[in-house]
């Protein structure tokens, strides 16, 4: 049926797609066991402050989590304002194999989790307070239009303004160095042949609480059918939600395009669909069931995780809209 072959978003796809290796060529694992472990790798990781545990909160300080998980139409979960467990990929696959629903969320989603056993973990870091701190004293309440008095109840005290002006700088510079991007995405296709893909994300950077973006909804962030291929998508969730962008690119496939005519049609609608700012960025992967494989961004920066039985290496989109 082919190799296996496991493809993760950006450069922290190729420690992902390692933790879900092993998972992929397991004699009783297989696709779906190696996108909830190598997503599960990210959640963990403190210093990936775009996922899970570590990952910058939203305005009022607080870190939320979503995430996705999918093998087929009639199979997925998903989980969107997670905020006392570090792992939502894996609440998200209880949900597709445990329940009738698909998407859970806030209180619903944790209780869902505790009463299957999960255990609570705090979620914000020094590191990621800090960054949150840094920006809520140069341009928090008036970006967000959130009067001061409504945030009196933040974690800890404000940064010292050196300390502030550090985090920021370190901050921008990460951003600078690898796009504006929010999410781990994986997409996996096993020995046998079964497709299986998962996100998941801590969302925009101190974006509105409550915004929930592409990752946790099925057929924006990731669809995945059997039939027809699979699409994980990253970057600036709202563009991708207004096109229904893995939709869109997994359809594209089982009317006969290619997987790279299929991710390029999607950059190539958001372009046509908004008037995209200058740091706006998206970035998708499709994978077709025989394997085959492409990735489109809408600009540079963007990189492709790729793993097979041969091959460790990151990849750049095949196809880059502007430039």
């Amino acid at each position: 049926m082919g190799e296996p072959l496991m493809l993760a978003t950006w450069t922290t796809g190729q420690a992902a797609n390692a933790a879900g290796w092993p998972h992929l060529v397991a004699p009783d694992g297989g696709a779906i066991d190696a996108v909830e472990h190598a997503c599960r790798n990210a959640e963990a990781d403190p210093q990936n402050m775009t996922v899970g545990y570590g990952g910058r909160p939203d305005a009022a300080g607080e870190v939320t989590l979503d995430a996705s998980i999918m093998v087929s139409p009639a199979r997925c979960g998903s989980v969107c304002f997670v905020r006392r467990f570090m792992h939502p990929v894996s609440i998200a696959r209880l949900v597709m194999d445990r329940s009738p629903h698909v998407l859970l969320a806030g209180d619903g989603a944790e209780r869902f989790a505790l009463a299957h056993g999960l255990e609570p973990a705090d979620l914000l870091t020094n590191a990621a307070r800090q960054a949150w701190q840094a920006w809520l004293a140069t341009r928090g309440a008036a970006a967000v239009g959130t009067p001061q008095a409504n945030i009196e109840e933040a974690p800890a005290a404000a940064a010292p303004a050196a300390e502030a002006a550090h985090v920021v700088e370190a901050a921008e510079a990460a951003e600078a160095a690898e796009a504006d991007h929010d999410t781990i995405g994986v997409l996996a296709r096993d020995a046998g042949g079964r497709l299986a893909g998962a996100c998941s994300t801590s969302g925009m950077a101190f974006n509105a609480p409550g915004r929930v973006g592409d990752s946790p909804i099925i057929g924006h962030g990731l669809y995945v059918d059997p039939d027809r291929g699979a699409a994980v998508a990253t970057g600036h969730g709202e563009l991708v939600m207004g096109v229904c962008g893995t939709f869109l690119a997994v359809e594209r496939m089982g009317q006969g395009a290619s997987p790279a005519e299929a991710a390029a049609e999607v950059v190539r609608r958001i372009a046509d669909a908004y008037d995209l700012a200058e740091n706006d960025q998206v970035g998708i992967i499709t994978l077709a069931p025989d394997g085959a494989w492409s990735s489109a961004a809408l600009r540079r920066g963007f990189r492709v995780a790729v793993r097979t039985p041969d091959r460790d290496e990151l990849a750049e989109p095949h196809t880059v809209l502007l430039t």
